[in-house]
This record gives structure tokens, C-alpha cells and sequence, in this order.
């Protein structure tokens, strides 16, 4: 299974390293990955493989949450197939 994990908040250093030490310590793998700075706020989309995860998403999803708060970050992880749906005109 897939999911979309998205990232938004002022830019500092190790955005994407706390991020990916997250997902990596939940054993996510990313696939696709884009991120830029926007007046001083950085934003990222990435695309994940839960195959490899042992949490269950909602704990996952809280993790996520969790690390973002204590970095003044929003992060939010939708499943795939819910993201694509959310997203058909």
C-alpha cells in the first residue's frame, strides 16, 4: 500500500531528515519525493511504501503528527487510494 505524506511549516534545518528518520524508523520506504521553499515556508510531497510498516496506520498517522508539532510543522499522511478519491474531479 501507498500513501501521501505532506509537509508544510517555516523552513529550518533537517526537515527532511527528521521526516525520512520517522518513516525510516517505522520501516517506510520513499518513492517519490518533492519539496521547495516558498518565502521562507517549506513544503513537501511524498509518496510511501507502507509494505515493510508494523504500526498500524492510525498510530503511524499519530507519530507523524506528533514529530511536527514539536518541529512547528504540519504533517499529514493519507492512503493513496483515499487521496486519489479526495482528488477526481
Amino acid at each position: 500500500m501507498k500513501a501521501i505524506v505532506t509537509v508544510v511549516g517555516k523552513d529550518q534545518v533537517g526537515i527532511i531528515a527528521g521526516v525520512c528518520n520517522t518513516l525510516a524508523d517505522n520501516r517506510i520506504n520513499v518513492l517519490d519525493i518533492s519539496q521547495t521553499i516558498m518565502e521562507g515556508y517549506f513544503t513537501m510531497m511524498m509518496v510511501v511504501d507502507l509494505a515493510e510498516c508494523r504500526a498500524p496506520f492510525d498510530t503511524l498517522r499519530a507519530s507523524l503528527k506528533e514529530y511536527g508539532e514539536s518541529r512547528g510543522l504540519s504533517i499529514r499522511i493519507q492512503r493513496e487510494d483515499i487521496f486519489d478519491a479526495m482528488h477526481k474531479l
